[in-house]
């Protein structure tokens, strides 16, 4: 089982986000408030989840680099306390190169996270303030550095297909995050996703369909050549360095989701139970226990014989996975 634990908050949202994300000017959060809660929704889960082992922890968001050092520390050792974490779990923590700091990331890692996944999208300056990041190219190239000086494994984000940028703009910026070494890339193409910003006031001169198409073409060129091969959607590894809890997504895994608006899918011998948290966060004056499945959304059930298309992922998945006789397994 995996588990993903989603933290709703950014400095700034940005106009593309469809995210479960809300802005937190200054990155001051309601850190106590938040950690309370999350321990109510993992106590209420308990007894779905008991005496499974956990091999993967994604710290999603919104901005969990907003975090402090010690209230990372307080979560991951509450998810230790109440599930059966293996103790070479990967835990991945999604950071913001705007809140990056280095003595920060080293505690970070100190509490246990083994891989950072890197929001840089791109090294391009105009870009970036296009997208309405907080950070620039510099601080993207710090980031890095930082994020591989205090965890064994990272990921950087990329996006192409942006306004007004060409194809050979498109190969440079990918060859820079290339050129950090770095065993996982994703690289994800813009679109305007229904109630963003970007939606409402779509950005000029955006690459037309034919142009979108070379990037993606190129872009698997650069990484096969750069020894990254594509293993999911948008997901590039070198051998050896695919994210486990991305794995359990596309294999069927179960995984549970803690925190605002995150979603879970847990397997029994008769049915199948995806979840959905309510989306709205804790605020300060937010009660820090809630009655039993008050923070619930959504509790659909599937039952073992109903269509495979409940098994298979909506998307691509790796090319070694979903063969015949294993989709017939889970739905025979």
């Amino acid at each position: 089982m995996s588990v993903y634990v989603h933290v709703p908050w950014c400095v700034r949202k940005c106009p593309y986000c469809d995210f479960n994300s809300h802005a937190a000017p200054g990155g001051e959060i309601p850190e106590r408030a938040y950690l309370d809660a999350l321990r109510s929704d993992l106590e209420q889960a308990l007894p779905s989840i008991w005496g499974r082992q956990v091999v993967s922890v994604f710290l999603g968001g919104g901005t969990p680099s907003l975090l402090s050092a010690a209230g990372l520390d307080e979560l991951l050792a509450m998810l230790r306390a109440c599930l059966n974490v293996w103790p070479d779990a990967e835990i991945t923590m999604e950071a913001n190169p705007g809140t990056a700091e280095a003595d920060r990331f080293r505690d970070y890692a100190a509490s246990g996270v083994t891989r950072f996944s890197l929001g840089i999208q791109s090294f391009d300056d105009a870009q970036l303030k296009k997208l309405g990041r907080i950070h620039d190219s510099a601080q993207a190239r710090a980031a890095i550095e930082m994020a591989k000086r205090a965890a064994p494994r990272v990921n950087l984000d990329m996006m192409f297909a942006l306004p007004g940028q060409t194809l050979d703009a498109c190969v440079a910026d990918l060859r820079q995050a290339v050129g950090f070494g770095t065993e996982h890339l994703s690289l994800y193409h813009l679109t305007m996703e229904p109630n963003t910003v970007f939606a409402k006031f779509p950005p000029e001169d955006l690459p037309d369909d034919d142009t979108s198409a070379a990037m993606q073409d190129a872009v698997e060129a650069e990484l096969a050549a750069a020894g990254l091969a594509r293993y999911e959607v948008s997901a590039y590894a070198r051998p050896g360095a695919r994210c486990r809890h991305n794995l359990n997504y596309w294999e069927f895994g179960d995984y549970l989701g803690l925190g605002p608006g995150a979603h879970g899918k847990l397997s029994f011998h008769d049915r199948i139970v995806r979840e959905a948290r309510l989306r709205s966060p804790p605020s300060s004056n937010t009660a820090t226990a809630a009655p039993a499945g008050s923070l619930l959304a959504h509790h659909p059930h599937a039952r073992p014989h109903d269509p495979p298309l409940e098994y298979l992922p909506p998307a691509r998945p790796p090319p070694d996975r979903h063969s015949p006789p294993s989709v017939n397994h889970r739905t025979a």
